[in-house]
C-alpha cells in the first residue's frame, strides 16, 4: 500500500484563488443532487397535505439515451533530457497541478532493508533541499498555499504539486528541488525511522490493516514485491541508503510528468525546462519479473486473539495489458466488488446474515493481478463463511453468470470509468499512467467499448481459467479455538506470524 507523506492546503489554495474549487461536470453533479433532494421534499410535502402519493419507479426500469462520452486528449511533449510530460491545460482556476512518476518503489528495497523506499519517500519530503532546510520548506509552502506530496508504492513512486498560478516558480523551486536535490537530515531520517518503527508495532493493533499486509507478503513469496518493512529491517536502514536509493532511481529517462491547470502548453513546457533542464544524469532501469505460477499458495492461519476472523481467498489474475483484462474485470464486479448486488456479499452479509464486511477485490498491475474474495466474519462461523466463499467461485465457473448480471456490470463498469475524468489533473494522469504501466496508447479510448463487448462465455471462460483451487492463497487470522470447524478441513495450514 502506498504511504503517502502530505503537506496539504489545497483548500486554501481554493479560497486564496476565490474560487469554488469544483469543475463543471462536478458543480452539475451537485446541482443534480440538489434537485432530487427537492423533489423528495415536495413528494413528502404532497403526502402530508393529504394527496395521492407520486408513483415511484424501480431504477432498472427507467429508460434514458446512451451516455456519449469523448475522451479529451492530454498533449505528450518529450523534453531533450527524456523527461516525458502529459500536458492538459485548464485555466477554470488559477491554480497548476503536476504530478511527476518514477519507476521506482518498495520492490526495489534490498533483502534485508525492507522499508527503504517508504523511508526515502519520506525523508525526500521533509529532510530538505540543496537550498532550503526541511523546515524551510514547510514555511514556505504554508506561505505560498502550497501543496507537496511524496509517496512510494510497490511499483511506483510520485511527487506531486499543487500550486497558485501567481505562484508557480515559488512552487517549481521546491518540487525541482525534493526531485533532483534532497539532503535527507539526519534528525529527519531518525524521525521518519523511529515513526514507522513505531507504526509497525502498532499495526496488530488493527486486524484488518494486519491481514490485507500479511495477504500481500504471502501472495509474493519468493518475489521482491512481497518484501515488507519489518521491526529488524528498520534497524539495518542508515542515511547513506538513502541517498543511494535516490541516485540510484531519480534520473530524467526515469520520471514522467503530468501538468494540468492554468498553464499553454508552450508555457509548461518552458517552465519544466527552466527547472529541470540541467538535470543530465542517467540511470539504468532493471525490470521485476512478475510472480511465477508457483507463488506462496496454501492456507495460512495467523493466530489473534478477537472475536472474528477475517478471510482472504486469493488468485493470481490476468494483468492489465492482456485482453482477460476485461471479461475479469466484469467477473470481479459480479462476484464481490459490485457492492450488494454482488454474489458474495449478497449471500454471506445480505441473505445469511454471517459477515459485515464481505466482497472482492481486483487489481490489474501492468504484467499481472491479483484477486481476492474476503469476509469478516464471527469466529464461530469461520469455516462455513471460507466453504462460502469457495463454493460462490466454483458455481460461476460451472454455471456462468446470468444475462442481468452481466448487463448490470457493463452499465455500471462504463459509468464509473467516466467518473475517473472530472478533472484536467485526472485526465493528464490517467493518459501519464497508461504509457507508465505500458498499456496500448488506445487503452483509455477503447476501454468502455471493450468492457461492453464482454459476453458470458467469456466471462466463465477466464473464471476457468484464472480462479482455480490449485495456486490460491488461503489467509485466515482469528482464533481457532473458536472456529466452527478446524482449517484443516480444506487441507494442510501453514502457520504464519505476521512477518513484523
Amino acid at each position: 500500500m502506498a504511504k503517502r507523506i502530505i503537506y496539504n492546503n489545497r483548500q486554501r489554495t481554493n479560497q486564496k484563488a476565490g474560487k469554488t474549487g469544483f469543475s463543471k461536470v462536478e458543480l452539475f453533479l451537485r446541482f443534480r443532487l440538489a434537485l432530487i433532494f427537492t423533489v423528495l421534499i415536495l413528494i413528502y410535502v404532497t403526502h402530508a397535505s393529504g394527496q395521492a402519493p407520486l408513483p415511484l419507479t424501480n431504477p432498472d426500469r427507467l429508460r434514458y439515451p446512451p451516455l456519449h462520452f469523448k475522451l479529451p486528449q492530454a498533449q505528450r511533449v518529450t523534453l531533450d533530457n527524456g523527461i516525458i510530460l502529459h500536458i492538459f491545460p485548464d485555466h477554470e482556476l488559477p491554480i497548476l497541478n503536476i504530478s511527476a512518476i518514477i519507476r521506482t518503489g518498495s520492490m526495489y528495497d534490498p533483502e534485508g532493508k525492507e522499508g527503504l523506499a517508504e523511508l526515502t519517500g519520506t525523508v525526500m519530503r521533509t529532510g530538505g533541499i540543496n537550498i532550503m532546510t526541511g523546515s524551510a520548506v514547510d514555511e514556505e509552502l504554508d506561505l505560498i498555499a502550497g501543496s507537496v506530496e511524496v509517496s512510494m508504492g510497490m511499483e511506483s513512486g510520485s511527487v506531486t504539486l499543487s500550486v497558485l498560478r501567481g505562484d508557480v516558480d515559488a512552487g517549481l523551486k521546491i518540487f525541482s528541488g525534493i526531485l533532483m536535490n534532497p539532503t535527507f537530515e539526519e534528525n529527519r531520517f531518525l524521525l521518519a525511522k523511529n515513526l514507522k518503527t513505531e507504526e509497525l508495532r502498532r499495526i496488530s493493533d488493527d486486524p484488518q490493516k494486519l491481514t490485507f499486509r500479511e495477504f500481500s507478503r504471502l501472495f509474493y513469496q519468493g518475489n521482491p514485491r512481497g518484501r515488507l518493512a519489518s521491526l529488524s529491517s528498520l534497524k539495518n536502514i542508515v542515511r547513506d541508503d538513502l541517498i543511494q536509493f535516490h541516485k540510484r532511481f531519480f534520473y530524467p529517462a526515469n520520471v514522467m510528468m503530468a501538468v494540468s491547470g492554468d498553464i499553454s502548453k508552450e508555457e509548461a513546457i518552458a517552465k519544466v525546462n527552466q527547472y529541470f533542464g540541467a538535470w543530465h544524469i542517467s540511470g539504468k532501469y532493471d525490470e521485476i519479473p512478475p510472480p511465477g505460477g508457483n507463488h506462496g499458495e496454501g492456507i495460512f492461519y495467523l493466530a489473534k486473539d478477537i472475536p472474528q476472523s477475517i478471510i482472504i481467498n486469493g488468485y493470481l489474475a490476468p494483468g492489465e495489458g492482456t485482453p482477460d483484462f476485461y471479461p475479469f474485470t466484469i467477473l470481479d464486479f459480479i462476484l464481490g466488488s459490485g457492492g450488494f448486488r454482488s454474489r458474495i456479499f449478497g449471500e454471506i452479509r445480505n441473505n445469511l446474515g454471517l459477515a459485515y464486511s464481505a466482497g472482492s477485490f481486483y487489481r490489474g498491475k501492468s504484467n499481472h493481478g491479483v484477486f481476492g474474495a474476503y469476509a469478516m466474519t464471527k469466529a464461530a462461523s469461520t469455516a462455513k463463511v471460507l466453504s462460502l466463499i469457495r463454493s460462490i467461485i466454483l458455481d460461476v465457473k460451472k454455471s456462468g453468470v446470468s444475462g442481468n448480471e452481466l448487463a448490470l456490470a457493463k452499465k455500471s463498469i462504463g459509468n464509473s470509468f467516466i467518473f475517473s475524468f472530472l478533472s484536467a489533473d485526472q485526465i493528464a494522469y490517467q493518459q501519464l499512467m497508461t504509457e507508465y504501466n505500458k498499456l496500448h496508447e488506445d487503452y483509455l479510448v477503447t476501454y468502455r467499448n471493450k468492457i461492453e463487448k464482454v459476453n458470458a462465455d467469456d466471462i466463465k471462460r477466464v473464471a476457468l481459467k484464472y480462479l482455480s483451487q490449485e495456486g490460491t492463497v488461503t489467509l485466515v487470522v482469528g482464533n481457532e479455538k473458536d472456529f466452527d470447524q478446524p482449517l484443516s478441513l480444506f487441507g494442510k495450514v501453514n502457520k504464519t506470524e505476521g512477518g513484523l
